[in-house]
């Protein structure tokens, strides 16, 4: 888990330099192209030729339109806000994980996790200061990535009892690069020079190892072990924010990260104590 976090924070940073020169587009064309390498190596040698045959397109085109929703969302976000803000506002993503699934799942939720909920809610809107001039239009960007999380999450639920983790990823993947070539004609796309190549293909890569690692990981060990580990990546992004960027986050924002840490922690001891599946704090 701890190379998982390490790598999202890893990806975080490259975005943000990346993005600062070249298109959201062009950045997430690359992640999907040099993200499918990872997946290639996960794939059965005898199920080489077959790998992709499934019976759930419908629920595969639903994951992997709302991932890609998601993962653009937070580039769109990371491009134009402070790390600190888009990583502590993306914590918020099993919040609103409850919330779907109490209206898509008709899951019934104790005091303990409405309780949750509204704190988290609470803390979106500290660091977000909605209805004042502090506002910034850009800080919707990271809520549409926790609704397009929580619609891959219940997806996920449903594929992860039949689909293997590499086709899950394939189908994402590919509809991701498909979906930024579409950005080619609304933006303008211009080539890399070596360095910046090989910061958008680490983009590609770090973000599809990092989503392994973190599957297997919980596969692997106790949820209740590796979980807490994910919130290292807001003090990764404190720290890179501050020393790369020169973006000091304000007192406010601390305060609303700690509201939505503190809520997405009920959360997963909620759903530990109910033997649930863990809601996994990033999949991009």
């Amino acid at each position: 888990m701890f190379a998982s976090v390490a790598l999202f924070s890893l990806m975080d940073i490259l975005v943000k330099l990346t993005t600062n020169s070249y298109p959201v587009g062009e950045v997430t064309f690359f992640r999907g192209f040099f993200g499918l390498l990872p997946i290639f190596f996960l794939i059965p040698k005898k199920k080489i030729f077959t790998f992709f045959k499934t019976k759930k397109t419908k629920l595969h085109l639903l994951r992997a339109f709302a991932g890609s929703f998601a993962l653009i969302s937070t580039f769109i976000a990371i491009k134009h806000l402070p790390l600190a803000e888009v990583v502590s506002i993306s914590f918020a993503a099993p919040v609103f994980v409850t919330i779907f699934s109490i209206l898509y799942l008709k899951e019934k939720v104790g005091f303990k996790r409405w309780f949750a909920v509204i704190s988290g809610l609470i803390g979106v809107l500290i660091i977000t200061k909605p209805g004042t001039a502090l506002f910034n239009i850009y800080s919707i960007f990271p809520l549409f990535y926790c609704i397009g999380f929580s619609i891959v999450t219940v997806s996920i639920k449903k594929l992860s009892k039949t689909e293997p983790d590499y086709l899950i990823a394939f189908y994402f993947t590919i509809l991701l690069i498909f979906i930024s070539i579409f950005f080619l004609f609304f933006e303008d796309w211009r080539l890399p020079n070596l360095k910046d190549f090989i910061f958008l293909s680490l983009v590609g890569i770090c973000g599809s190892i990092a989503n392994l690692f973190m599957t297997s990981a919980y596969r692997i060990a106790e949820a209740s072990l590796i979980t807490p580990l994910k919130y290292l990546s807001i003090i990764s992004a404190v720290v890179a924010g501050y020393y790369i960027f020169n973006e000091i986050p304000s007192v406010i924002t601390l305060i609303g990260s700690m509201l939505i840490v503190f809520s997405s922690f009920i959360i997963f001891m909620r759903e530990k104590i109910k033997n649930k599946k863990i809601i996994p704090l990033r999949q991009n």
